[in-house]
């Protein structure tokens, strides 16, 4: 792990992303490929992405990366942590050993100048990443640099609901404080995500054992998922509105956009460069 990333974590300031993206990779099955490769033909609106370039900001588990790939995009993946870095790593020599179409590097979002070393692509892809970066306008606006003229960008980025995510904030601080505050933390709300889902799985009329053997959205994983929004630091939010704005003042325009209705969790957003 680089020297910064890990002060901060010891100074309590940023959760161990990449190390909990190792523990996805044991749970990683072909299901949960075709759901994320089903996740990007959807929003990007398309069949394939043959003949394209795919740039992966904040790669985490190397599972979209992987996604891309598998739908024929030459793909670009970079993320801040190392351990990520080599999640990803594992995953294309798992799938694609040695492939030359798949380059994946360390980097950071905030750096604009690499950023616009790595040139242009046609989908620029950074789901839930940018607002934890501990500058999230400013990786919302490098995010838009590799863009190509025409290209899209597909990004995530967590609800803003006011004094909601103010205490949420505080939980992930109190999580990243040290063993102590883990512990709080987990004794907290592991019982009550698992209460919670197992209310509303009943009410549906669905077994509360599927949600643990199956993936979530996207291909996750409801554990991991659990811990990454839990220890999620840095953490910030933006309205749907702020983003739509954001980008419109830097020449992309708003395609599709998939809202969570005010509620917790990410708003998608796929822009393009006209």
């Amino acid at each position: 792990m680089t020297t910064g990333a890990n002060e901060e974590i010891l100074r309590g300031e940023r959760f161990a992303f990449g190390r909990n993206w190792s523990r996805f990779l044991s749970v990683l099955t072909e299901t949960r490929i075709r759901d994320a490769e089903l996740s990007l033909r959807s929003m990007l609106e398309v069949d394939n992405l043959f003949g394209k370039s795919f740039l992966d900001v904040g790669s985490g588990s190397g599972l979209f990366s992987l996604a891309a790939r598998r739908l024929g995009a030459a793909v670009t993946s970079f993320d801040y942590d190392p351990q990520s870095v080599g999640c990803t790593r594992v995953l294309r020599q798992r799938y694609f050993p040695d492939d030359p179409l798949w380059q994946i590097e360390e980097g950071s979002a905030l750096d604009a100048d690499y950023l616009r070393s790595k040139g242009q692509f046609d989908t620029v892809y950074s789901w839930g990443v940018l607002h934890h970066t501990g500058d999230m306008w400013r990786g919302l606006a490098n995010a838009a640099i590799p863009v190509a003229p025409g290209g899209q960008l597909f990004i995530a980025i967590y609800n803003d609901q006011g004094a909601i995510s103010m205490g949420w904030r505080k939980v992930k601080r109190l999580y990243c404080s040290g063993v102590l505050g883990r512990m709080i933390v987990c004794g907290l709300f592991i019982p009550y995500f698992v209460a919670g889902g197992a209310i509303g799985d009943l009410l549906r009329g669905r077994s509360p054992l599927r949600r643990y053997l199956e993936p979530t959205a996207r291909g996750m994983s409801v554990f991991v998922d659990w811990f990454d929004w839990l220890g999620g630091l840095p953490f910030e939010v933006a309205t749907p509105e702020a983003v739509v704005q954001f980008y419109r003042n830097r020449g992309l325009h708003l395609r599709k956009f998939v809202s969570v209705d005010g509620r917790l969790g990410n708003n998608e957003f796929v822009f393009v460069r006209q």
